[in-house]
């Protein structure tokens, strides 16, 4: 929630939203009324300190999804997913309304991240773009090369964030060049080719068709262990840059992207633990652990790196990953 709100594109939409939505408070209330009502609630607050309780937030989060009812420790990248779909859904369903569209036309067929193209009473329909799409929003394009007579295969899809496996020692870099590595398919996990109408060896790949104007990273720490039965907290070292250059991309250009926020998880496993928050304001880096915020030195980041041993006192280390595209390209709209 607090990198959401230092996330200045995606806090002034909301704002925005709730500004122009005069009857918030005879609306019917969802997350979408409920955290816009929360954000403005602390963007207009007059006192210098101070907490403010996302109480009702929290009674409408539990009340929509049953999973964050109990007092069970709850996993963010989760949270941030079922949040992000449901604001999508809101907003999807409000244009609808406004449209007022005939009761005949058929409703857009979902995806986990955003609507495909559907058929409306025969006439193909361009997909809504909410501000949601907007910030968060990338395309991912799945390329199947057959190596039998080389025709590439490709197809879209798009995300909210990426799920990064990870390594010992290793960076982000290097996670997101292992996500677009080349995987040859063969044996019993050949390719149906349709121009060779069979199955063939062939090689897959993974890249960034259009990169999102805020990049979410999410690193994936708890991992099922088959020996032990269950899941089990990977601690390893991976560092992220303050500046990423994302070079992965279908057109090869390096994008750059800087950082602004950082969930870190603290506990030992997957069942238990604690949520803080790093975040880059007006040039400072602000440490939030619920009600106290501390500043801190930028260089103290790299404590969330993770652990170079396999067991180490040090439990704090950063699961998700907030970073915002730098240039004149990617004005706010």
């Amino acid at each position: 929630m607090q990198a959401l709100y230092f996330c200045a594109p995606f806090r002034e939409q909301l704002l925005e939203f709730y500004a122009n939505s005069k009857n918030i408070g005879d609306a019917e209330e969802n997350l979408l009324t409920c955290l816009a009502d929360l954000f403005t609630q602390i963007s207009s607050q007059k006192k210098k300190t101070g907490v403010i309780a996302p109480k009702r937030f929290v009674q409408r989060l539990k009340k929509q999804n049953e999973l964050f009812r109990s007092y069970m420790h709850q996993d963010a990248h989760e949270f941030l997913n079922f949040l992000l779909n449901e604001l999508v859904d809101i907003l999807e369903k409000e244009a609808q309304a406004v449209k007022s569209e005939p009761e005949t036309s058929s409703p857009p067929e979902k995806t986990a991240n955003g609507p495909k193209h559907a058929q409306a009473n025969g006439v193909s329909k361009e997909p809504l773009v909410t501000w949601v799409h907007k910030n968060f929003q990338g395309i991912l394009t799945n390329e199947t090369r057959c190596l039998q007579c080389e025709t590439v295969t490709a197809r879209d899809e798009t995300f909210f964030d990426l799920s990064l496996d990870i390594e010992q020692n290793s960076s982000i870099t290097s996670c997101l060049k292992n996500f677009s590595s080349t995987e040859t398919l063969n044996a019993e996990d050949k390719f149906f080719c349709d121009k060779c109408c069979s199955l063939q060896e062939a090689q897959k790949r993974m890249k960034i068709k259009k990169p999102p104007h805020i990049l979410v990273i999410h690193l994936k720490r708890f991992k099922y262990i088959e020996q032990l039965g269950r899941y089990k907290k990977l601690s390893y070292r991976v560092v992220f840059p303050l500046e990423l250059k994302l070079s992965n991309t279908v057109e090869d250009a390096d994008i750059e992207y800087s950082l602004f926020a950082v969930v870190v998880h603290v506990g030992s496993g997957p069942n238990h633990g604690h949520y803080v928050s790093l975040v880059k304001s007006h040039n400072h880096w602000l440490f939030f652990d619920d009600e106290n915020v501390e500043m801190i030195d930028e260089s103290a980041v790299q404590t969330f790196f993770g652990s170079a041993q396999e067991y180490s006192s040090n439990t704090d280390h950063g699961y998700i990953l907030f970073y915002e595209s730098i240039g004149a390209s990617n004005n706010k709209s």
